[in-house]
């Protein structure tokens, strides 16, 4: 089945929702979106803490929020990205509201704002302790009630469609690569269909699920950065996954992981080992408050040294009301498994959380494939630079969405449909009866990159994951081409290119910077300080 749009949106979050509304409000033509699952299972309806902006004047500015932002990125963030995010968040923070997104305010109305790891002042907006939901939900309402956007639940995006598939040959090195939409397999009839598009617009998120435990629900698999490395796009900073510094530790929970925001740290919670001792001192002024490499790294680092396999966080010296009044989820939670936050400690660990590279972008989002913008999390607009502060994540998405939308609709008469795309071709092809096959390589992959990968890396780590990762890819691709293509197998071979990216990556970074920490290079390069 061939399907024509103007606007194919490919991933469902904050980024996709907030582009697709922006579109569909300016009635240029036809939005599509696809979702990999429903609509309310994206990474954005996971994120805890909050969003990022500069609201209260009479003590933050822009240059605090920008300085703040280089600072974590350790200072090779793109300082043109950092200033439109940062100067554009609280027209999109206005723009949020009226699609019906509530932030917490105070009696006299204005907003409740908490401070994190790395900022300087209090500036985030939240919702209690579950603010990616309510986008999601704000969001989601909004796309619901909008008549102009299609809504593809439960269909995945398995490549893009570039010139390669009408028999040119591209590289690395073709000038103009061309996106002229994307293959989507839909699960009701399990065929791949064909969707035509005249923009093309990637927001898959992220890729979390690649690493044995992490924050990220189980669909984080990397798809947008696979797919459009696959298409020869170009992709940027994959060694610097972040690690979020405090997941609840609880082994029956992995994927994913529940979230301890770092926002509890800017409320005044403090990182112990298990026997009461504090130890951040050791490793930064700033203490628990330090940007997450740091406190992640120093975690990792005591639980090494005292053989645990999570330290703590302390809260209980709050009063018990307030903690309970802003994070009523955390408390839920804990008390579930037998934990009262509000009395005993918080098991916590790192995990990973957040892929602070990705797609490389420009200012307007658009990606190295002419026609093809990418957004959010699978992007790399350079904002993160080599560690991500914390809560600029959902901003960046919708400033960026805005920024997208501005160019693709200025953009959008220039281009028409493709007519000689061929349909997907999976003639020969059998139904696929070894799940086990695959299901066995998934672990693989999060065993690798678990243990091979991880916060703390070595050449001889990361030159044996290149070696199991390569294994796993060539087993993988002749599976592929054996079967027809389903949701299990495309994303295997989606977390192996990815795992190979942030491999490779890691390996050609000869220094310690950032969220990549490596024993054989310990320090940086050059000082930051003359870049």
């Amino acid at each position: 089945m061939v399907c024509k749009y103007d606007f194919l949106i490919i991933g469902a979050g904050v980024a996709g929702m907030s582009y697709a509304l922006k579109v569909a409000r300016a009635k240029k033509g036809s939005v599509c979106l696809i979702c990999k699952t429903s609509l309310d299972e994206a990474n954005t309806s996971f994120a805890q803490g909050g969003v990022a902006s500069v609201t209260n004047l009479l003590v933050d500015n822009f240059d605090k929020h920008i300085e703040d932002t280089m600072i974590a990125g350790d200072y090779i963030s793109d300082r043109k990205a950092v200033e439109q995010v940062v100067r554009n968040a609280p027209e999109q923070i206005r723009e949020l509201v009226n699609w019906g997104v509530n932030f917490d305010k105070k009696d006299d109305g204005t907003f409740d704002l908490h401070r994190e790891g790395g900022h300087s002042e209090f500036r985030i907006l939240h919702h209690a302790d579950d603010t990616g939901a309510e986008i999601q939900r704000g969001l989601m309402e909004a796309v619901k009630a909008c008549p102009s956007i299609t809504v593809k639940e439960n269909h995945f995006a398995v490549e893009i469609i570039t010139q390669h598939h009408m028999g040119v040959r591209v590289t690395r090195r073709s000038p103009h690569i061309k996106c002229y939409g994307a293959y989507v397999l839909n699960p009701e009839t399990e065929k791949v269909d064909t969707y035509l598009a005249k923009v093309t617009v990637m927001c898959t998120g992220g890729c979390g699920a690649v690493y044995q435990t992490t924050s990220n629900p189980v669909i984080a698999t990397g798809d947008g950065i696979a797919m459009v490395y696959r298409a020869k796009g170009t992709v940027q900073d994959m060694e610097f996954v972040q690690f979020h510094p405090t997941v609840l530790f609880n082994p029956n929970e992995t994927h994913p992981a529940y979230l301890i925001t770092e926002a509890m740290r800017g409320y005044g919670g403090i990182l112990k080992l298990p026997n009461g001792e504090e130890f951040m001192q050791k490793y930064d002024k700033r203490l628990s408050l330090a940007p997450r490499d740091i406190v992640a790294r120093a975690i990792d680092k005591e639980m090494k040294i005292h053989g645990l396999d999570h330290v703590c966080l302390d809260v209980t010296h709050k009063n018990p009301a307030e903690t309970r009044r802003h994070f009523p989820n955390i408390y839920q939670k804990c008390l579930s498994i037998g934990i009262d936050i509000t009395t005993d400690y918080i098991p916590v660990r790192p995990a990973a959380h957040y892929m602070c590279g990705g797609i490389k972008v420009d200012l307007n989002g658009c990606s190295s494939i002419d026609r093809l913008y990418a957004l959010g999390e699978c992007s790399c607009t350079g904002l993160h630079g080599g560690n991500r502060l914390a809560s600029n994540s959902l901003i960046e998405a919708v400033v960026y969405a805005d920024a997208a939308a501005r160019h693709s609709l200025e953009h959008v008469d220039l281009y028409d449909w493709n007519e000689q795309v061929p349909e997907w071709n999976d003639e020969g092809t059998m139904t696929n009866e070894e799940k086990v096959l695959i299901t066995q390589s998934v672990k693989e992959v999060g065993q690798i990159m678990s243990g091979y990968v991880g916060i703390v890396r070595s050449d001889l780590r990361l030159h044996r994951a290149w070696d199991r990762l390569d294994m796993l890819y060539e087993e993988t691709e002749r599976l592929f081409k054996r079967v027809k293509a389903s949701k299990d197998i495309c994303e295997l071979r989606n977390m192996i290119n990815v795992g190979y990216l942030i491999t490779r990556f890691a390996l050609e970074r000869k220094e310690s910077r950032g969220l990549h920490y490596t024993i054989d290079y310990p320090v940086h390069a050059y000082d930051h300080k003359n870049d």
